[in-house]
């Protein structure tokens, strides 16, 4: 794996990207995306459309789903993504396990100054491999304050590299969007990885990570309350698989402490909470 630190991961991953919304001839198409779908056990028939109507593998990899194939869950929180649970627990000393024995920091993480907000809350990893419906979901109701694009490199966020790596998440690029409720605040967090093109966000359009060669950091605030989002509705996009990763207040404790304290690695399906 040592070969991981001399690849041009960025570079590589843009290309890959590039590589994957390349329009192929219609019947190369649907035998691409045909296969595509059977190397990774991916069901056809909860995509948006038929696979004739995906103008690549990247389009159909960033499909919708039909409407009512992910039923939401009556709780204030619910998952964000089909996806993973690899970590979780209860944020103590300002620290975030990545795995067993490594931990990195929640204010590095974020990029943000220290701050009493997140003491004693929780958070959850999420980890987005290609079987899975790329598109990230709010867990909860409320309103966005600020997305922070924070560049960095696309190391693999796979099993090997989260217990490997120190510091992964620190090392790689992320979106931060930051949220509110009435409730009390959660912030959802998109980490790049390895093929990862870019990230996507439809609250900022304008946001396109991995996009260039030239990346710089950047902030988007919105005023309060104007940018409301509903439990459920569609944040971004991974145009490959990676990982989200969720920090909740201690207001969350009711919701988050039961799902929290299992460690065992879990799947789950976006809306649902268990």
């Amino acid at each position: 794996m040592k070969i991981l630190y001399w690849i041009p991961k960025n570079l590589v991953s843009y290309v890959a990207g590039k590589l994957m919304y390349l329009k192929l001839p219609r019947v190369l198409r649907q035998k691409a995306i045909r296969s595509f779908a059977q190397i990774y056990q991916i069901d056809l028939q909860e995509a948006e459309k038929p696979i004739d109507h995906y103008d690549s593998i990247g389009d159909f990899f960033t499909r919708k789903l039909k409407e009512g194939v992910r039923p939401l869950a009556h709780s204030d929180y619910v998952h964000p993504a089909d996806s993973q649970m690899t970590a979780r627990g209860e944020i103590q000393q300002h620290q975030l396990i990545q795995a067993k024995g490594r931990s990195y920091s929640l204010f590095h993480f974020l990029d943000t100054p220290p701050s009493e907000t997140w003491s004693h809350g929780f958070f959850i990893t999420y980890y987005l491999c290609p079987t899975d419906y790329h598109r990230v979901h709010s867990p909860i109701e409320g309103w966005v304050k600020e997305v922070r694009y924070i560049p960095g490199q696309l190391w693999p966020v796979n099993d090997w590299s989260v217990t490997h790596i120190d510091e992964l998440f620190l090392k790689n690029e992320r979106v931060v969007v930051e949220m509110n409720s009435d409730k009390g605040p959660l912030t959802l967090v998109f980490v790049g990885a390895t093929n990862v093109g870019s990230i996507q966000l439809f609250c900022e359009p304008s946001l396109r990570t991995n996009h260039t060669h030239v990346r710089k950091p950047q902030t988007w605030t919105y005023p309060e309350k104007t940018l409301l989002i509903q439990k459920g509705q569609e944040l971004g996009m991974f145009c490959m698989g990676s990982t989200v990763i969720v920090v909740a207040s201690q207001a969350w404790q009711q919701e988050l402490s039961a799902i929290t304290q299992d460690q065992r690695p879990q799947m789950v399906k976006v809306g649902s909470f268990n």
